[in-house]
């Protein structure tokens, strides 16, 4: 290796000089540096060359962005980011300065991990809220299932347009149909608005439940959170095993607070009339109808039905 000493000394050499001076004139010449000097004739050739660092910088980062990898590939000094040039004046003077600026796709990815930071899932699997979501895909999956798709698609952009309502939709079909995957893709086009949300798989969070009323902080952080979200997905109500605890002081409280305030969804296996038949029994103390009508009073004024129709999805590639 050679030693710094012979570094210096080989710098001096004029074979090292005219390839530092070839580099710089071919920098100087390059079309993003001439079109920057014909935007800003101010900046003489000292400038210029007093700042060929940010330069060098300048049209690397730029040529790298040219022949993007991909962001997770991507080759510049800032990952997802490319350098800009500013001209100032300064005493008169102007001097250019370097900023670093988000790329699109940096952009884009900042853009969904805001979207994903609004919502939150409760035993739902996660990949049902990350897939790449294409409305023509969606619909071109199951021509069966067009219409509950349009309902689902209107509501969107109802709530875009006018705000948050009250009445949210009560999804059911047959297994495997797409149910948890619309209602995942309404949240992912609402969060886009800004607007928070929570989906809850019901049979494991009702047997978690059961957990959790040993620690109370945590049983009313979460309840809290299902009253306050602005959009809250009950998926796979019905197919849980009820006791008259969280049917009555759970269910029944979110769903009292939510009523007249905010949208309450579901995904189901039932039809509204045989859901009130499910929640009118628990393991405890067996059917209790005027419990199960009382919770239905707080679900099927304030939905609108939406029947899915299709063929089962599950297992196919």
């Amino acid at each position: 290796m050679e030693s710094l000493g012979e570094v210096l000394e080989n710098m001096k050499s004029p074979a090292f000089r005219r390839r530092s001076d070839e580099i710089a004139e071919n920098l100087l010449q390059h079309p993003l540096i001439r079109s920057l000097r014909a935007e800003h004739p101010e900046l003489d050739e000292r400038v210029l060359k007093t700042n060929l660092s940010r330069l060098y910088q300048y049209v690397g980062d730029h040529s790298n962005c040219e022949h993007c990898p991909g962001l997770e590939r991507c080759p510049n000094d800032f990952q997802g980011h490319y350098s800009k040039l500013e001209v100032q004046r300064v005493n008169g003077s102007p001097e250019i300065y370097e900023r670093k600026a988000p790329c699109s796709l940096q952009i884009a990815k900042i853009n969904e991990d805001q979207i994903r930071k609004r919502v939150r899932s409760f035993y739902v699997d996660e990949r049902a809220l990350n897939e790449g979501y294409d409305e023509v895909e969606i619909m071109a999956k199951d021509l069966r299932r067009a219409p509950a798709v349009h309902q689902v698609f209107r509501y969107i952009r109802d709530t875009k347009e006018n705000g948050l309502s009250p009445r949210g939709l009560y999804l059911t079909g047959s297994f495997g149909t797409g149910k948890t995957f619309l209602m995942c893709y309404l949240l992912h086009e609402l969060a886009k608005d800004g607007y928070t949300g929570v989906i809850v798989y019901m049979p494991d969070f009702v047997e978690d439940l059961k957990v959790m009323m040993q620690d109370g902080a945590k049983l009313k952080d979460t309840v809290e959170t299902m009253k306050q979200c602005d959009l809250l997905i009950f998926d796979d109500i019905g197919a849980e095993n009820l006791n008259p605890w969280v049917r009555d002081h759970v269910l029944g409280s979110i769903l009292n607070y939510r009523m007249n305030r905010k949208p309450t969804f579901y995904t189901s296996n039932y039809h509204l009339d045989h859901l009130e038949k499910h929640l009118s029994f628990t393991s405890k103390d067996g059917e209790e109808n005027h419990k199960g009508q009382r919770l239905m009073n707080r679900i099927s004024p304030f939905v609108d039905v939406v029947q899915l129709f299709g063929e089962n999805q599950r297992g196919k590639v």
